[in-house]
């Protein structure tokens, strides 16, 4: 069974940082696309951004030049690095294989307020 276990989030100030981690288990990810995604309550769940098993990374328009998206392989891990945050970054935060959904996770909260 496939698990995401996303860590990291908690509350920082506008122009602030936060490095969000996920973890997965019952899948080997090196070969998968790896993508963030974001959730506000009322809302989609809004793609953030993903990056190939090659490295090559893409950004949603909104967090273009304020998140990097990086992976580890031989920890089964990915990261988001997230600078600049503003406010409308509030959001639960999940991340997934992009080609097949899986299970979500838990996800990690984020909050952006001073």
């Amino acid at each position: 069974q496939v698990q995401f276990v996303e860590s990291g989030g908690g509350l920082a100030q506008p122009g602030g940082s936060l490095r969000l981690s996920c973890a997965a288990s019952g899948i080997t990810l090196s070969f998968s696309r790896l993508g963030w995604w974001r959730l506000i309550p009322g809302k989609q769940r809004e793609w953030v951004a993903s990056i190939s098993s090659g490295g090559a990374a893409l950004y949603a328009d909104s967090v273009k030049g304020r998140f990097t998206i990086s992976r580890d392989n031989p920890k089964n891990t990915v990261y988001l690095q997230m600078n600049s945050l503003k406010p409308d970054d509030t959001a639960r935060y999940y991340c997934n294989t992009v080609e097949i959904i899986r299970a979500w996770g838990q996800g990690t909260q984020v909050t952006v307020s001073s």
